[in-house]
């Protein structure tokens, strides 16, 4: 989240008379998307760090991990290629932006069957 926020100091402070609008757009989006993932990755730690979820079986454990770990793969990847596309990075680096979204996708569904088999 830290990064996210400075992300956007930077692009409403720095980068404005830099970039291109279209530029500008693909780095709002990439630091609006981690914010969103950072909060999901923070929801993820606060339940594994509850004291009720040692209680929780190992495999809602291991759901909730696989979860954060897409959702950090996804916020390196497809944030991380829209930073470096909108700076100038060259634009077959886009191909790693959907792989990033399908990891951001497949983190969140991590997430919901996980609570899912753990209420039968």
């Amino acid at each position: 989240m830290v990064i996210a926020t400075v992300c956007g100091a930077l692009a409403a402070h720095g980068l404005k008379e830099r970039l291109t609008p279209a530029m500008l757009t693909a780095f709002e989006t990439a630091v609006r998307y981690q914010f969103y993932q950072s909060l999901g990755l923070l929801a993820i730690g606060v339940l594994g760090a509850n004291p009720a979820a040692e209680a929780l079986d190992a495999r809602l454990q291991s759901r909730l991990s696989m979860a954060a770990w897409l959702l950090l793969a996804g916020i390196v990847l497809f944030c991380g290629s829209l930073y470096a596309l909108a700076l100038g990075a060259p634009h077959v680096l886009g191909a790693v932006t959907p792989l990033g979204g399908a990891s951001l996708i497949l983190g969140w569904i991590a997430f919901v069957l996980a609570f899912r088999s753990a209420g039968r």
